[in-house]
């Protein structure tokens, strides 16, 4: 496996919480493998679908995923952003005090939000 795709899968862990064990414990169970450098591109696919489908793709009860919260991160350092802006931004739309406290459709907004400020940027 790439080290792009091997990657992604550990800021999936990081992004999830996930302890040593329950990430071990994932891996065996959506992959069949203990280790993220075991992965091909078919289990890679196996287990980022598990993500996708499971409870641990929700990073909160009001149904912010995983993906949203990364592209979010990302729209924002297209900006230059730092990680206080961005906070800050977060709070003055929509009153919350960080990423992971957006509803879905919160979310769905801020991204394009986002997007809008990058274009008119150029």
């Amino acid at each position: 496996m790439d080290r792009k795709k091997l990657a992604i899968v550990h800021i999936v862990k990081k992004e999830l919480n996930l302890s040593d064990e329950e990430y071990r414990s994932i891996l065996q169970q959506a992959a069949g493998v203990s280790s993220a450098r075991d992965l091909d591109d078919e289990k890679f696919r196996k287990l980022m679908k598990y993500f996708v489908r499971s409870g641990y793709y929700r990073i909160n009860p009001q149904g912010l995923t995983i993906k949203q919260k990364l592209y979010i991160k990302y729209l924002s350092r297209q900006l230059d952003w730092t990680e206080e802006h961005l906070n800050n931004f977060i709070h003055k739309y929509y009153h919350k005090s960080q990423i992971d406290k957006l509803t879905r459709k919160e979310a769905i907004k801020a991204i394009e939000s986002l997007k809008n400020i990058r274009l008119h940027q150029r």
